[in-house]
């Protein structure tokens, strides 16, 4: 099956509400035909391409601190999400006067943010959209930066505090639920 047809059999799968055709194809070398479930290559391709962002390449309005913040200073968002993504392993600092040099020298800091937002990628499972993560760095850095520090704050990865400022917050919810759980101390009824 080409890759036109499925375009086509996912298209016509999403735009009615019955469950998908079962296709069916011999095995190589053998009389047999192999049955194939629509409905599963659908679950393999949503697999592969992946999901949607929660906001979009241009919405850098919708963090208007962000916004500004990236835009006169690309390499500090940068280092805030490298942290977060390296999961505090490396510093806001270090990550960013990397970008930095990188930026100075050679205009290559491309190199460095894309395998950042390809990281980013695989880790939640995001499509490679609307454009490559290249191209999206390349051509658009500071919307791509923007829109990687916003899906990380959506997820509830707040960029802005840090590692340990999200860790930090995280116990604090933890030990909330934890006080919500605790029973009273004794009590007892009078008249």
């Amino acid at each position: 099956m080409g890759g036109h047809e499925i375009t086509e059999e996912l298209n016509e799968a999403l735009q009615s509400d019955q469950p998908a055709n079962t296709t069916t194809a011999s095995l190589p070398g053998t009389n047999q035909p192999e049955t194939q479930d629509s409905s599963t290559s659908l679950l393999d391709v949503d697999l592969m391409i992946g999901h949607p962002w929660t906001t979009g390449l241009f919405d850098c309005p919708q963090d208007q601190r962000n916004a500004i913040v990236t835009a006169f200073l690309p390499c500090v968002t940068f280092g805030q999400i490298a942290e977060v993504l390296d999961e505090g392993k490396s510093t806001c600092g270090c990550r960013s006067s990397c970008y930095f040099l990188l930026m100075l020298a050679s205009y290559s800091q491309w190199i460095l943010s894309t395998e950042y937002r390809t990281k980013q990628r695989k880790k939640f499972n995001l499509e490679e959209a609307p454009y490559t993560d290249v191209a999206s760095h390349i051509f658009c850095p500071c919307c791509s930066l923007c829109q990687e520090f916003r899906e990380l704050k959506s997820r509830g990865l707040d960029p802005a505090l840090g590692w340990n400022g999200i860790l930090a917050q995280q116990q604090g919810r933890q030990s909330d639920d934890e006080q919500l759980n605790v029973p009273p101390p004794y009590q007892a009824m009078s008249k």
